[in-house]
């Protein structure tokens, strides 16, 4: 897939303003994050793969609002394997505002993978968006992010550590070493760059007809382990991340957003 980018008028526009990248930011908890970005003042880049209507819709909304303040970009990120449409890719996002203060690791897939089913494709798929990916693309990125004193926010889960889902092994290995590189670039990235996570809970629910979607009885189940009863919601998430995002002195920390359930969850169960 050849990659498209959108920009804003100009490039040069509100120099100094910090700008944010999220991966996968067309909708649900990225949409959000770009959103409260917005507002706060950044100038944000939207990235998307399919889901270019709502990129392009929301890109529009947030230029309405301030203009040359949003760009967005569509590409498979499967680029990281391929050096050039890396370097290619890295270059355009720099390119819509001439810098990046802030790379927020959102794309992500999350499906079952029960034992006796699992195959190289779902391996490789889970571990390209959920570890691969922001690895390389952290590494990729590190030089403008030094530039700018920047940081690094990655989106995990609360099942990464310790408390895996049945039936979603690869997913849960994938979503472990994300977090390890959380851990593991903080150290080598400091002190020019931060590195940081928010681990969710349940706090969007899957769109009901993909391959990730939960049953009736198991979203009854993540409800009632929720010592807070209720769904988180995508804003809930942003605000960690803009927290993050502004935290001078916060480096290697995952802060756990899931209502109080990772105090009940035993693990072994959705």
């Amino acid at each position: 897939m050849n990659q498209a980018v959108i920009p804003t008028q100009s490039a040069t526009a509100s120099a100094g303003t910090p700008v944010m990248l999220v991966t996968g930011s067309a909708k649900r908890i990225g949409a959000a994050i770009i959103k409260a970005a917005h507002t706060q003042g950044y100038r944000v880049i939207i990235h998307c793969r399919h889901s270019e209507q709502q990129a392009k819709a929301l890109t529009a909304d947030l230029n309405r609002r301030r203009p040359d303040s949003a760009a967005m970009i569509v590409a498979d990120l499967k680029l990281v394997n391929e050096p050039k449409r890396l370097n290619d890719f890295v270059a355009n996002i720099i390119s819509c505002f001439g810098q990046l203060d802030v790379l927020v690791h959102n794309a992500s897939r999350f499906y079952p993978s029960p034992l006796g089913s699992i195959n190289t494709q779902q391996w490789d798929e889970l571990f390209l968006t959920n570890a691969k990916v922001p690895l390389l693309l952290s590494q990729a990125f590190l030089p403008h992010l030094q530039t700018q004193r920047g940081c690094i926010i990655s989106l995990l889960d609360i099942h990464a550590h310790d408390k895996p889902f049945k039936g979603y092994s690869a997913y849960n290995m994938a979503k472990a070493a994300h977090r390890m590189m959380v851990q593991s670039l903080a150290l080598e990235m400091a002190p020019s760059v931060r590195v940081n996570g928010v681990a969710p809970g349940v706090n969007i629910l899957p769109d009901a007809d993909s391959d990730q979607a939960l049953n009736d009885d198991d979203q009854k189940n993540i409800l009632s382990s929720i010592p807070m009863q209720r769904i988180g919601r995508p804003d809930e998430i942003a605000h960690s991340v803009l927290y993050l995002a502004q935290a001078s002195y916060v480096t290697g920390e995952i802060i756990t957003i899931d209502g109080g359930r990772h105090l009940t969850l035993a693990g072994g169960s959705v």
